[in-house]
């Protein structure tokens, strides 16, 4: 069975989950080829190892917190916090407590032709 995806103009809520944080799995709410938006469910004390997303990231904290590295720095994201890293910049997730994180990945075109505006027209 193919995963649903919201819709565009769709209402989708992020709302702190509160009791049901714990038994939450990760969803992927919205997914094109430019953009991805995912709910992130770490429980207590797990943790992502260094790695990358295939694009801009937005981190953004609904609840709980995490300690978040990226760019030679550790920061503890709380709720209502966010940051956001280049496109592809490495970084590592680990939580103190059960968080629900909001991801948004803007996806750079990797292929667009390189216009090279020295050069000369014929």
């Amino acid at each position: 069975m193919a995963l649903s995806h919201a819709r565009a103009g769709e209402v989708v809520s992020v709302e702190p989950l509160g009791s049901e944080l714990e038994s939450t799995n990760t969803t992927t709410l919205v997914k094109t080829d430019h953009l991805e938006i995912i709910r992130l469910i770490l429980k207590s004390g797990k943790s992502l190892p260094n790695h990358i997303a295939p694009g801009i990231l937005i981190v953004q904290c609904l609840e709980g917190r995490v300690l978040f590295q990226c760019l030679g720095e550790t920061h503890e994201l709380t709720p209502g916090q966010f940051l956001h890293l280049p496109d592809a910049e490495p970084h590592a997730v680990e939580s103190l407590e059960s968080a629900a994180l909001l991801l948004t990945i803007v996806r750079t075109p990797s292929n667009d032709p390189v216009i090279d505006e020295t050069s000369e027209k014929s």
